[in-house]
């Protein structure tokens, strides 16, 4: 009888078998060696590591190891019918659950073909909640990100920031993170009476602070030389590895779902779609991805204001508005295979669905993941870089795992 030894890596709150090195000892140059490093980040302690190939100080590749978050969003889905997935859209990309829902919830409806059903008042608080929580995450992704390259005061300003959009969504759903508020068909339940004003009260508050996180932050002469012509991305390799989001607007394409498919209301809306145009250094660095998400918060306030117009003027609270009117009773979709897209905080979040026309459950469910392509890109923004900045570049690229380990 043989015996099997395994080693274990220490993970917090559990051990994990350790994965294999795809690098040997035998395939490496003379002067290189392998380093395991990580977690950096707060969002990868214990589900993200990488395998570093240095000859000295230089990088020569990056291997990610993904996985051990066990989120198995899609064999729920697959098990579960549509709108009581929901709850698990919301943990996928955990810091942007009303984004998540947003996109999850259209994609049924227009396999349902009731998106033309939607009164506008449910598409404009979709759209006000769904922006709120994307500066949110912004501000996760930026303060998170000074913090990985030694600025501590950043982290808590946004922080603090962020704490009032969480007790807005809070109050609108009763949960704090992991909403389940946009439903197939409607809403949880309309605005809180009073909600429009506290929101305008908020936004007249946060603007000044945007300009303080500009002056703070991403014009501070140390976080530029931090992040100015470090893990540039040119546009071609974004394209080829399916980048989207601020990593592939950072690289200086003008791409938006929010304006490519013109879903929702979004069409009605003013605002402007930034890009990385290398102010600092070199198009598509750290420091251009980071200050396009500065600037795409400043878009969303300009969205979240229109919707409000909208909802205190010709879209306002009436007795005769219900939310849940259109939630089917029964979702059951003909055979189809079918895929959805929209705009995420961190890109292009797709589901596709297939279905029978026999069961409220799909047969498939695979979820597009940005967050799994813009890590995938790490190596190409690596190799040649110093080693430490390669937790400057990991930040940059702004990963939650709930959305990679799906």
């Amino acid at each position: 009888m043989t015996t099997q030894t395994i080693q274990y890596e220490y993970a917090p709150g559990h051990f994990k078998a350790s994965e294999p090195s795809v690098y040997q000892p035998e395939m490496l140059d003379e002067g290189e060696m392998i380093l395991n490093m990580g977690p950096q980040h707060p969002s990868t302690h214990g589900v993200l590591r990488f395998e570093v190939v240095t000859n000295g100080e230089i990088i020569v590749d990056v291997v990610p190891h993904l996985g051990y978050l066990h989120r198995c969003f899609e064999k729920h889905a697959q098990s579960l019918p549509f709108n009581q997935t929901i709850p698990f859209v919301d943990r996928l990309d955990y810091l942007a659950a009303m984004n998540s829902e947003h996109a999850f919830v259209m994609g049924v409806e227009k396999m349902l073909g009731i998106q033309n059903d939607i009164p506008k008042r449910t598409e404009y608080i979709r759209v006000l909640v769904a922006e709120l929580n994307r500066i949110a995450a912004h501000f996760v992704g930026i303060g998170t990100y000074a913090l990985d390259i030694g600025a501590y005061t950043p982290f808590l300003w946004l922080m603090r920031d962020r704490e009032h959009i969480q007790r807005l969504l809070e109050w609108v759903s009763g949960a704090r993170m992991l909403y389940n508020y946009i439903w197939v068909g409607g809403l949880f339940y309309d605005l809180p009476v009073g909600f429009e004003e506290r929101c305008r009260e908020f936004i007249s508050y946060l603007k000044p602070k945007l300009v303080e996180l500009k002056q703070l932050v991403i014009e501070n002469e140390i976080f530029v030389k931090r992040t100015a012509n470090v893990g540039v991305l040119p546009l071609s390799v974004a394209i080829d590895y399916g980048c989207t989001g601020p990593m592939l607007r950072g690289s200086g394409l003008r791409y938006d779902l929010r304006r490519v498919d013109g879903y929702s209301v979004y069409p009605e809306l003013d605002f402007a779609i930034p890009i990385g145009e290398g102010k600092m250094g070199t198009v598509g660095d750290c420091w251009d991805r980071n200050n396009v998400r500065v600037l795409e918060c400043h878009e969303s306030i300009r969205i979240v204001e229109q919707c409000l117009d909208q909802l205190l003027g010709d879209h306002k609270r009436t007795r005769e508005y219900d939310p849940q009117a259109v939630v089917p009773k029964k979702i059951r979709p003909k055979a189809m295979d079918f895929y959805a897209r929209a705009e995420s905080s961190k890109g292009e979040l797709g589901f596709f669905f297939r279905t029978d026309g026999k069961s409220d459950v799909p047969v498939r469910c695979k979820a597009r993941s940005c967050c799994f392509h813009n890590l995938s890109v790490i190596s190409e923004i690596s190799k040649g870089a110093m080693l430490a900045d390669l937790v400057a570049i990991i930040g940059s690229i702004d990963v939650v795992m709930g959305e990679v380990d799906r």
